[in-house]
């Protein structure tokens, strides 16, 4: 074509798997280059920074950001490519919600690095050092990035476009994103603003599983690793914690295929304000022993103490966007919830 997209992609806070999960579509990924010029992809092609500083205010047509934003350089990165990118898009589900990354808001940036630098066993610091944004050293003045005390999802520091969710996103709503791409190069057409490439529905709504749900209450909570769970038994029928009743479908339940529970890396439908909060309600509600008579309150409290690490469970994905977002710290330099 000659005129093709300018497409930019951005790695921030994240493990990298959704940088390689665009090469998931394999051959297809040709398709891309058909209709645009990849301008800055560092992980894949010898970019730098600079190349992309270099370009004007809205010279790209499409920016793909994945991963959350902890440090300067990476709000940098956003604003970057905020600017240049006439559309910017959350790739993958620590953009859109923060995703496990954003669970470092349970501390904050001291207590982090009195973990990493000072407390684990393998650690060997006995001048207790901790790393500092400007440093001197014989060969000159080496910088880092400030490491911030939250971290955030992209829409909290910059305007998104569109939503493409996952933990990675999968082949078939990567494949979605690149229809966008070339509908946007032939028509100049776009889906509606703040659109989410995924279903509308939530997961247990698509679930081969759902059919043998009963409703009953969750007497006793296991983890996933303390039973073989009966691969044609809803999770929760078998007291196994699952996220399907809160998490955006689309994903092709490729966990649930691998007898593995939901984790929520789809986020929320449109319908639900805060999964996390929705997920703990509901299960809370639900857990413990049944029958006609009442729980008592050291009952409810054992059933509730019975779910481990809740945060994990029920906002592994999504805490920087949850309505109870962090920690704080009270005026005696105690951290609190």
């Amino acid at each position: 074509m000659a005129d093709k997209k300018k497409i930019v992609m951005n790695w921030a806070s994240a493990c990298g798997g959704c940088d390689v999960s665009l090469l998931d579509i394999e051959e297809k990924i040709f398709s891309v280059l058909d209709i645009a010029d990849i301008l800055y992809w560092p992980v894949a092609m010898d970019f730098k920074r600079q190349d992309v500083l270099a370009l004007g205010p809205g010279s790209i047509d499409i920016g793909l950001f994945n991963g959350a934003v902890r440090t300067s350089e990476q709000l940098e990165d956003a604003l970057m490519l905020r600017e240049r990118c006439k559309v910017l898009i959350a790739y993958g589900a620590c953009a859109c919600f923060g995703g496990i990354p954003g669970l470092a808001n349970v501390s904050d940036r001291a207590g982090i690095f009195e973990v990493a630098y000072h407390e684990t066993p393998s650690t060997v610091n006995p001048e207790g050092v901790n790393p500092q944004t400007v440093c001197q050293v014989p060969e000159g003045e080496v910088t880092l990035p400030k490491f911030s005390d939250t971290v955030y999802a992209l829409n909290q520091v910059v305007k998104v476009d569109y939503y493409l969710p996952g933990c990675p996103p999968t082949e078939e709503r990567i494949l979605d994103a690149v229809n966008i791409i070339a509908a946007y190069a032939h028509s100049g057409e776009l889906p509606p603003p703040g659109t989410v490439v995924a279903s509308q529905k939530a997961l247990c709504d698509e679930c081969p599983r759902v059919s043998t749900r009963t409703g009953t209450r969750i007497a006793r909570i296991k983890r996933p690793h303390e039973i073989i769970a009966d691969p044609g038994l809803c999770f929760l029928e078998q007291g196994v914690l699952c996220m399907g009743p809160f998490t955006r479908g689309g994903c092709g339940g490729k966990c649930i295929e691998a007898n593995m529970p939901c984790r929520g890396c789809f986020g929320p439908t449109e319908r639900m304000l805060d999964p996390g909060a929705e997920a703990l309600s509901a299960f809370g509600s639900i857990v413990g022993p049944g029958g006609e008579d009442a729980l008592t309150i050291p009952e409810m409290k054992a059933a509730v103490n019975s779910i481990k690490d809740p945060v994990g469970t029920f906002c592994r994905f999504t805490l920087p966007t949850a309505i109870i977002n962090r920690t704080l710290k009270d005026g005696r330099n105690k951290v609190k919830k």
